[in-house]
């Protein structure tokens, strides 16, 4: 169980959450006594596999507007509860209105592509300047061929044109992994990103921390009153949250790739930390989770600065500002929307 600025994370299987009057009470039948938590620390409750709610405490939960998710001990995402929606319905008839005008939604998904790109390519950069030789060539051609990739999005005709622009940039990127791993990592970087099921200890961290993620970015849109599942990058998607997938994108790198290579590198995760499944799928064991929510607790606490804002922020706070800009460009309050980017 891990409280992270008022996320209540509860990992460890056969835990049950009960309401106490004002406060959570966290309860494990091999623990001595139970823990109680004031409700009104905690904004959000992300429970994994094997953990329990009440009923009770559920409908507290919704009666104010405090989200409930689930997510499987490998991170993906189960199902959610909130209550009431806020926003004005005005705003989601113009999210509506931008997702079928054919221009509109090509421009919207270019930027969010942009985004990711740009970001990926300050990862790169990073990294290459405490690299040398081949390896820092490598990180630097990696890099130039995102910014290139920016470049070709200015004259894309089609959600596919970008979407392949894309996806070119993402898999010189995986290529890129290898040299974003340094030789005091235990692990060896994979070929090719595997999500359904992760199959090697990168590729588990990395899943991990994106369905951390999108924990983040689907709440912020829900705050702001936007309409997670109607997207622009990745359309209308049955059960799918796909303007949450699209706001990711400009987040994953910086956010959660960031992490995950500098936590392989600084030993902080390790092979250790993960286990082999029947089938060839990796998952974090309950120890390499903690470790990981630690780590991500430091991510979100550490100040950021805002291009808009023209000061720090904590970065658990940039999915809800930039769903705010994103509001104000689909209300015409702006006429463009700009990713966030590392100062």
């Amino acid at each position: 169980m891990t409280e992270i600025l008022h996320t209540l994370y509860v990992t460890t299987p056969g835990t049950s959450l009960h309401l106490d009057n004002g406060a959570v009470r966290i309860y494990h039948p091999d623990l001595p006594q139970a823990r109680r938590l004031p409700l009104a620390r905690i904004d959000h409750i992300v429970a994994f596999g094997g953990v329990t709610i009440t009923d009770v405490l559920m409908h507290r939960c919704a009666a104010d507007n405090r989200s409930v998710t689930w997510l499987t001990s490998a991170g993906r995402f189960l199902a959610r509860v909130g209550g009431p929606q806020a926003g004005n319905p005005r705003l989601r008839v113009s999210q509506h209105d931008h997702h079928r005008d054919g221009e509109r939604r090509l421009k919207l998904a270019a930027w969010f592509v942009a985004g990711k790109l740009k970001n990926s390519r300050q990862v790169l950069l990073r990294a290459a300047r405490d690299a040398a030789g081949a390896r820092q060539a490598s990180l630097r051609e990696t890099a130039a061929i995102c910014a290139e990739a920016v470049g070709q999005l200015r004259t894309a005709d089609t959600i596919n044109a970008v979407m392949g622009i894309e996806g070119h940039a993402a898999r010189r990127y995986v290529a890129a992994w290898r040299h974003l791993l340094t030789e005091h990592a235990d692990i060896v970087a994979p070929d090719a990103r595997s999500s359904r099921p992760a199959t090697d200890p990168l590729n588990a961290a990395l899943s991990f921390g994106y369905g951390l993620l999108r924990v983040a970015v689907h709440g912020a849109l829900e705050q702001v009153g936007l309409d997670p599942y109607i997207g622009f990058l990745h359309g209308i998607r049955p059960g799918k949250p796909a303007l949450a997938l699209d706001l990711m994108e400009e987040f994953r790198a910086e956010l959660v790739d960031r992490v995950v290579f500098t936590a392989f590198n600084q030993r902080k995760l390790a092979a250790r930390h993960f286990h082999k499944l029947p089938g060839g799928a990796h998952e974090l064991t309950g120890e390499g989770r903690r470790e990981f929510l630690s780590l991500w607790s430091d991510a979100r606490s550490r100040a950021r600065r805002h291009y808009l804002l023209r000061t720090q922020v904590p970065s658990s706070l940039l999915p809800l500002l930039q769903a705010r800009i994103l509001a104000r460009y689909l209300r015409g309050d702006v006429t463009q929307y700009l990713a966030w980017a590392p100062a």
